[in-house]
């Protein structure tokens, strides 16, 4: 208004008191219409009890006012960055036809396991005018659980699939490649050779096969590396949990066979171990035994993890190693440790590729900078490779995916394996 009473004055003398009369008449009106303004009823936040990292999550605002205010309202939500990056949203609420109700939401994203509280909301909303605004704040203790990503469990292709396999769901001996012995049948072009019964054929003059009854009740131990290479995100969800997604989705799968599952964690020390679960029922608790995973910066040690893990399997187990590594230095005892891991187990080694390095090595050479950035990404994905083929080289099994795809890939492997009978 200074700059306006200005003008006047040099202009019209006369008539400089003009500004300094409406501003007051402005203030005025914006503390009448910030009286004015109706009474908020009712306010609350709308946010779900549980919801899955990675998955979209509503934190919402509703508000009933005595009548509709002049403008929409307009709020703020502060909560744990594990819900929304910076830990703070606005939105704008919306009316609901025909009443004085408004709400508003934002979808975000939650990046993180755990358990995000929101702390603090706001409020704000205008007169009739629209000049002057009234604000409020309440505390919140709310929380929001959040949980392993299961969609992949979830998905109609799985469940498709599990309908349709002829593992775990009737109770009936399930005949296949296994080494105890089931049944004869007559042969059949097409039939695996091998399985040619031949005193059995002398006997009755005609070639028959024999039938093995599948293996159950295998095994199978799901081990993760909490240590920082892990928790680095991978296209806005960290490694690990990507990992936990393919482990629980595999492990659905595992249990539908009717096999044994077991997860176990660590990093500077082991985490969590839990006890064998052998039926789907028993899911949730593996579910929740994730979730206690947590994310450390504590480089892991292997030695230690391993050993531990060997000393309480006291039986033959297929065990599925999600780690990461930046360099072979770091990845030396991690080597050692699968090594001396494999003389009495089964391993699988499964590492999400490292799609930034691959981008880096390929992008082309324009300028000097992005040469040495290309070389020095080629050399750490040589360097990567050395340590995948020295574990291949001890008989482990590796699987190096996109995060997308790790988990049927490990379905199948896992299958394949079952399939052979080369757990037990």
């Amino acid at each position: 208004m200074a700059p306006v009473a200005l003008l006047i004055a040099a202009a019209l003398p006369q008539v400089w008191l003009a500004a300094p009369a409406f501003a007051i008449v402005v203030v005025v009106l914006v503390v009448v219409d910030g009286l004015l303004a109706p009474r908020c009823e009712e306010w609350g936040i709308d946010a779900p009890a549980d919801t899955e990292v990675g998955e979209p999550t509503t934190l919402g605002i509703y508000a009933r006012f005595g009548r509709a205010p002049g403008s929409q309202p307009e709020a703020a939500i502060e909560c744990d960055p594990r819900l929304v990056p910076g830990g703070s949203v606005s939105m704008t609420l919306a009316g609901e036809p025909d009443t004085s109700a408004f709400s508003g939401g934002h979808q975000a994203l939650p990046t993180r396991r755990g358990t995000a509280t929101i702390t603090r909301a706001w409020l704000r909303w205008s007169g009739p005018l629209g000049l002057g605004t009234r604000q409020t704040t309440i505390a919140s203790d709310k929380t929001v659980r959040i949980w392993p990503n299961l969609a992949p469990v979830r998905s109609p292709a799985l469940q498709t699939f599990l309908r349709d396999a002829q593992i775990g769901l009737i109770a009936r001996r399930v005949r296949g490649e296994g080494t105890q012995f089931e049944a004869l049948s007559e042969y059949e072009p097409g039939m695996d050779r091998r399985r040619i019964d031949w005193k059995a054929s002398a006997r009755h003059n005609h070639l028959y096969a024999r039938e093995n009854e599948s293996e159950r009740n295998n095994q199978i131990v799901f081990a993760f590396d909490c240590g920082p290479a892990m928790c680095e995100p991978v296209d806005g969800m960290s490694r690990l949990d990507r990992a936990i997604t393919a482990a629980l989705t595999c492990s659905y799968v595992a249990l539908k066979g009717s096999d044994r599952v077991a997860l176990f964690g660590f990093a500077q020390r082991p985490q969590v171990m839990t006890p064998f679960a052998s039926d789907t029922r028993a899911f949730a608790q593996l579910q929740a035994a994730a979730a206690r995973l947590e994310y450390t910066n504590a480089e892991p040690n292997f030695t230690l993890a391993l050993a531990t893990l060997t000393a309480r399997l006291h039986r033959r187990s297929l065990i599925v190693l999600f780690s990461d590594f930046t360099d072979t230095t770091a990845a030396e005892l991690m080597v050692e440790s699968i090594g001396r891991l494999v003389e009495r187990h089964l391993v699988i080694f499964v590492t999400i590729a490292d799609s930034e390095l691959e981008d880096f090595a390929a992008h082309a050479p324009d300028d000097l900078a992005t040469l040495a950035r290309s070389v020095t990404a080629d050399t750490l994905l040589g360097q990567r490779n050395l340590v995948l083929q020295r574990l291949r080289s001890l008989g482990v099994d590796v699987i190096e995916a996109p995060h997308q795809e790790i988990g049927y890939e490990l379905i199948d492997r896992y299958l394949l394996i079952r399939g052979k009978e080369a757990i037990g």
